[in-house]
């Protein structure tokens, strides 16, 4: 893996973020994405200009799928139910939820307990997270290192345990970075 720092950076929320809960994030709030998924359309519009400019210098930035942007409270608690379990099993990571401790099954990738709380919740579901593909990869990972702030995205946990390279999150609100803006402009419309 890369040597590079990951860029943390704490999250500016827009107007229409500001203190909703999951549960309150409703489709006019989202944009389809070109690459598959939805995302809040502030962090919409920055992720498809940062996919751009990836392109343009060699390298492919998508999500690991289109359940990885934008995840309704629904779809959250029906992946957490399939990786963990209440039964405890050894050596596993764990989450709280509902006031109980919930194990993760062997084999599968950790995810935020589906709380409908905007402090705790996982930024998926305010649709401000894309898990990006292939960042085991370097080139890919170095770009998005380098790159990402510009487009307002940081990652969001750097420490192991729970370190997920793939994983960042819109921090902007509506203060639309430049290169977002450039990306735009530069578009036929």
């Amino acid at each position: 893996m890369t040597k590079m720092p990951w860029p943390v950076v704490p999250i500016k929320f827009c107007e229409h973020l500001k203190g909703k809960k999951p549960s309150e994030i409703t489709t006019p709030m989202l944009r389809r994405l070109s690459c598959g998924g939805m995302m809040h359309h502030c962090a919409a519009r920055a992720v498809e200009a940062m996919i751009a400019a990836a392109k343009a210098d060699g390298v492919i930035l998508k999500p690991t799928s289109s359940g990885d942007t934008f995840r309704s409270i629904e779809q959250q608690r029906a992946g957490f139910v399939t990786r963990y379990s209440k039964t405890p099993l050894p050596n596993a990571s764990t989450r709280t939820w509902n006031g109980e401790k919930w194990y993760l099954k062997p084999g599968n990738a950790p995810l935020a307990a589906p709380n409908d709380d905007p402090k705790t919740c996982s930024r998926h579901m305010l649709g401000i997270a894309i898990d990006i593909a292939n960042t085991g990869n370097k080139k890919v990972m170095d770009w998005l290192l380098a790159n990402e702030q510009r487009f307002g995205f940081s990652h969001e946990v750097v420490e192991m345990p729970g370190a997920e390279p793939w994983h960042v999150r819109f921090t902007e609100g509506q203060a639309m970075p430049q290169a977002v803006l450039d990306y735009e402009a530069s578009k036929p419309e």
